[in-house]
């Protein structure tokens, strides 16, 4: 990506040093490169990282460290009694960002929101198809079906208008598809010529300011010093992109970055024992998964993918891969979220009864790719050794396994394809503590060809999900939840593999760092001791 800001590499890259960094300078050694800084165009943590939680802000947010939804830019809503309009009202004198090609006249109101939502509602906004215009999060929540209009009451009030109840309207709300983009700057950009700048040079209200990216390797930020809820003490945020763990971990020993993800589950017992490291650990929120293309045979049968799953050996892909970090998952929800269905049995590990059921079937000599993520999550923590377990319990039932991978931006575009070959390893951190978030965004038909990586479209399925968004009672939620997984079971659209335990190493002179329950790493609020 080349921006009019981005300086000299060599600068970027020196500036990572420990010794050369300045007093509240926190230098972050993230595990990928972000597709892009559009946070409503993407799905992936790595994104939502550099993107939506340093340079936006929602209508409503997560306070850090639990899903309880708080004001944002709203600082206050109604909803109507048939749950069918929502009125939030406006923080006044929130500034945005500027850069080099883009000085604000005003300060953030109701067109921008306007503009944020619009622009993913409809086909024949000017910024509907801008820089691919996937918009998988609005998509895959049934949004265009459910937003009947975006209103401007006043320039601080909106009114959005649904066509039905939905019960998780707010908490959605707070989700990072949800950032509020300028709709001035949208207007200066489009006039340059330029409307791809939102996504590459982004412009924002959030406690931090986009300042330059050079992929693959560091992405800069400066402090907000007109932030709405108080500047951060941080002067600079630093993303030293570092995609292998163990240097990471290095850099982390070094000084070189004060905080890490996604550490190797070999290593944790080791940085435990380091003073010069606190790890952090938390109970994630989680699922990792195998999904079929349950559109091409013979994965568009669900005793195939029955077999497959029996196939799989997951307690070994718990202790090789996950190291005592994670749990098998039989669900896909995790076992901490409400709805949660215990009375679920697992498909058992049954090699030989796996080959009888696929000779059943008629499938012999099958051959398939398994697609292994190119970067570590909370849910997988090595997708290439995860793969390479499967590959030799799926030769021990005759069925030839190649494993394939991509560059992570490239990985995500292909793997939502409609007729992408072979079963893809992904997985899901939640985004708003709601059931919803997992099965409908990942399984439901809205979802198919963008964040239902399964393509799996099951009447059945859909209809009690639909019942469950408008369903205002928790009880009454939680049993179509329930009945939804048990449908999910039975035709096993994935294998579901593991919940992992979220392990966050820190260095001590950092202060005020959360472990966010949704998988975020967010910045504002800590700072740095001498």
């Amino acid at each position: 990506m080349s921006l009019k800001r981005n300086i000299a590499s060599g600068l970027l890259i020196s500036a990572l040093g420990a010794t050369t960094l300045a007093a509240q300078t926190l230098v972050y050694c993230s595990e990928g490169s972000p597709e892009g800084f559009d946070p409503a165009l993407y799905t992936s943590g790595t994104t939502f990282d550099a993107s939506s939680h340093p340079i936006y802000n929602r209508l409503t947010q997560f306070q850090t460290g639990t899903t309880n939804v708080v004001p944002g830019l709203a600082e206050s809503w109604e909803a109507s009694e048939d749950g069918l309009e929502y009125t939030f009202n406006l923080r006044r004198g929130v500034k945005f960002h500027s850069n080099d090609m883009f000085t604000p006249t005003r300060d953030f109101n109701a067109d921008d929101v306007i503009f944020s939502f619009e622009r993913q509602r409809l086909d024949d906004h000017p910024y509907n198809d801008v820089s691919g215009g996937t918009w998988e999060y609005f998509q895959g929540m049934s949004m265009p079906d459910l937003v009947a209009s975006v209103e401007k009451v006043d320039d601080y009030t909106v009114k959005f208008v649904l066509t039905r109840p939905e019960a998780p309207f707010i908490a959605n709300m707070a989700m990072d598809f949800a950032s509020i983009l300028s709709a001035e700057y949208g207007e200066a950009m489009l006039a340059a010529g330029t409307p791809e700048m939102l996504n590459q040079a982004p412009i924002g209200t959030g406690p931090f300011s986009f300042v330059a990216y050079q992929k693959d390797a560091v992405i800069r930020y400066t402090t907000n010093p007109d932030y709405w809820d108080g500047a951060s003490e941080l002067e600079n945020l630093i993303f030293a992109i570092t995609p292998d763990a163990s240097v990471r971990y290095q850099k982390l020993q070094a000084g070189e970055c004060h905080v890490m993800p996604y550490p190797n589950p070999a290593d944790v017992d080791a940085m435990k024992a380091d003073a010069g490291i606190n790890v952090m650990e938390q109970e994630g929120l989680n699922v990792g998964y195998l999904a079929y293309n349950t559109t091409m045979a013979p994965y568009d049968n669900p005793n195939v993918r029955k077999a497959l799953n029996m196939a799989i050996d997951k307690q070994a892909i718990i202790d090789v891969v996950f190291q005592g970090s994670g749990q098998i998952a039989k669900n896909p929800i995790p076992p901490t979220m409400w709805s949660y269905n215990e009375d679920i049995e697992d498909d058992p590990y049954d090699p030989e009864a796996a080959m009888a059921m696929l000779e059943a079937e008629g499938v012999t000599d099958l051959s398939m790719k398994i697609w292994a993520m190119p970067v570590q999550r909370p849910y997988n923590p090595n997708a290439r050794r995860m793969a390479e377990l499967m590959q030799a319990d799926f030769a021990e039932i005759g069925v030839d396994v190649e494993i394939v991978s991509y560059e992570w931006g490239e990985y995500l575009s292909r793997s939502s394809d409609l007729d992408r070959d072979g079963a893809v390893l992904l997985g899901w951190t939640g985004d708003n503590g709601d059931p919803d978030n997992f099965l409908a965004v990942l399984l439901g038909c809205d979802g198919v060809g963008n964040s239902n990586r399964a393509q799996w479209c099951y009447q059945p399925f859909e209809d009690v999900i639909q019942a469950a968004k408008v369903a205002t009672d928790e009880a009454e939620r939680t049993a179509l939840y329930e009945e939804a997984q048990v449908i999910f079971k039975e035709q096993a659209p994935w294998a579901t593999i593991a919940h992992s335990v979220v392990y966050m190493p820190v260095r001590p002179e950092v202060e005020g760092y959360i472990v966010h329950p949704l998988g975020g790493h967010i910045f504002y609020g800590v700072s740095l001791t001498e």
